[in-house]
């Protein structure tokens, strides 16, 4: 792609809004901070990392609760928010969707029962950073696109804060904006070349705790439904975080009632309206249905059957030369 086309693709991501209605109430609230740093704006010469990456980047200050950490993300539909100092934009750590399903779910080294007594209610009070990853895969802010695609795979992230010298956090670029520019132009291979054949797969009836865990024991953020060997629907990790974010799942997670609001079929969350490919589509071809349909996976499927899943992180990994 052209450096024209890169910089159109980048003011692009930058024009997009989401729920500022929540961001204005969650600033007001001391819930997330956003970089109005206008030094850091584009300029007609900036190349490489910082003509794609996101610079209206929403970030969340050490002191946040785990409840609010994930009430950001879900009002955003982020699947990650950077920890940052407030005054100083410094990076201090990255919270995921995975991260707070784990820790909901009894993980994260089952910090609910050690540090709180088995008490939900003061435990997603606690601060983000008793979940936060503080090993942060970074990006510097004169980085290239293919340095970006290097880390990622390297330390199997699916999104990079971009740094300056000084720590300061000023933008954050993910798979998914990588793909959208430049998976287009992937040639020569097809979905079956990178797909995963080893999927991990859920009944329409599977409690959301146990769809949960199993994201996290797998490694895979999605699973695709199967019903009498048809695939029926999928669910995603970030699905489950919506869940547990708002209406009646919230009300019982503050309550206590964590049994209750995990215990619900996926059914009831999963998306059924689901896009797939076949093994023989071309794989510039798959990069631009995960565009148009704005989705980071797609499920293969041969003679009507499950046979693999192909994500944005294998689009990526064909980018660097073969799999990881």
């Amino acid at each position: 792609m052209s450096r024209e086309g890169i910089k159109e693709f980048g003011d692009q991501r930058r024009d997009r809004r989401a729920n500022t209605g929540k961001f204005e109430h969650d600033l007001r609230e001391s819930q997330v901070t956003r970089d109005l740093n206008f030094k850091h704006r584009q300029s007609q010469h900036e190349s490489g990392i910082m003509a794609v990456a996101k610079k209206d980047v929403v970030t969340v200050p050490p002191t946040t609760t785990i409840m609010g950490a994930a009430r950001t993300m879900v009002g955003y539909g982020y699947r990650r928010v950077p920890v940052a100092d407030a005054g100083t934009k410094r990076l201090k750590g990255i919270c995921t969707v995975i991260d707070i399903i784990d820790f909901l779910c009894g993980g994260k080294r089952r910090i609910i029962d050690r540090s709180y007594d088995g008490n939900m209610i003061v435990a997603i009070n606690g601060p983000i950073t008793e979940i936060m990853e503080s090993d942060v895969a970074t990006i510097p802010d004169d980085a290239s696109l293919e340095d970006a695609v290097k880390v990622m795979i390297d330390r199997s992230v699916g999104g990079l804060p971009v740094i300056d010298p000084e720590g300061v956090i000023v933008g954050i670029i993910t798979e998914r904006d990588i793909v959208r520019l430049t998976g287009e132009s992937v040639s020569g291979k097809k979905v079956k070349d990178i797909m995963s054949r080893r999927v991990s797969t859920a009944p329409p009836d599977m409690p959301i705790e146990t769809a949960a865990k199993t994201m996290i024991s797998s490694g895979f953020r999605r699973l695709p439904v199967v019903m009498d060997g048809y695939v029926c629907g999928i669910i995603t990790a970030t699905d489950i975080m919506r869940y547990l974010g708002s209406g009646d799942a919230f009300k019982k997670l503050v309550t206590g009632n964590v049994s209750e609001a995990f215990s619900a079929p996926i059914s009831g969350i999963m998306k059924g309206d689901i896009v797939t490919v076949g093994p023989e589509q071309d794989l510039s071809e798959t990069a631009r249905i995960m565009r148009h349909n704005k989705i980071g996976s797609l499920p293969v499927i041969e003679n009507q059957h499950l046979t693999g899943i192909i994500t944005e992180r294998d689009i990526l990994q064909s980018m660097k030369g073969g799999r990881a």
